[in-house]
């Protein structure tokens, strides 16, 4: 850890660096799920879920900016490489071998879902240790999350209904 005279005790910014870097690296895993689906999505309604992916896209980049500066501003070192994403990473795989725009809905959503539930249970841990500023970036995100998940989703109820 860094020196900081960030008021937080050491104990709480060392677990609070752990949960960071921990939700770090499914939010890179995110990033790519995000653009593996812009990248292979085919049918239909190509334009308006290639589109939507990558707006997904430009949202998680978002969310790891903000979860990399927080490990940044408690001292710690931010693990944000692919390589850090491969091994830590608790989200499902993407699948590699889908085209079809429902397929990649149906996974897409998957993921964010994933994601989702991971950040609050951040929220919970970070609000048990005391900060409560980790505990607000991480609500924020999740809104967010719930907010893209939505407008995914969204594409799923034609089929459902």
């Amino acid at each position: 850890m860094l020196t900081t005279h960030n008021s937080l005790p050491v104990a709480t910014r060392e677990a609070m660096v752990a949960l960071c870097n921990a939700r770090l690296a499914d939010a890179v895993d995110l990033t790519t799920h995000a653009k593996q689906a812009h990248w292979t999505v085919r049918g239909a309604n190509f334009i308006s879920l290639h589109e939507l992916f990558d707006a997904v896209h430009t949202s998680a980049e978002g969310w790891m900016d903000s979860i990399a500066e927080r490990v940044a501003q408690l001292g710690g070192q931010a693990h944000g490489t692919a390589a850090a994403a491969t091994e830590n990473s608790k989200l499902p795989r993407y699948p590699l071998n889908i085209t079809d725009g429902a397929a990649q809905v149906d996974a897409l959503s998957a993921s964010l879902a994933a994601f989702g539930k991971l950040v609050r249970a951040a929220i919970d841990e970070a609000t048990e240790k005391g900060d409560a500023v980790t505990a607000d970036i991480f609500t924020q995100i999740g809104g967010g999350v719930d907010k893209q998940l939505w407008f995914v989703e969204a594409h799923a109820y034609a089929r459902n209904s």
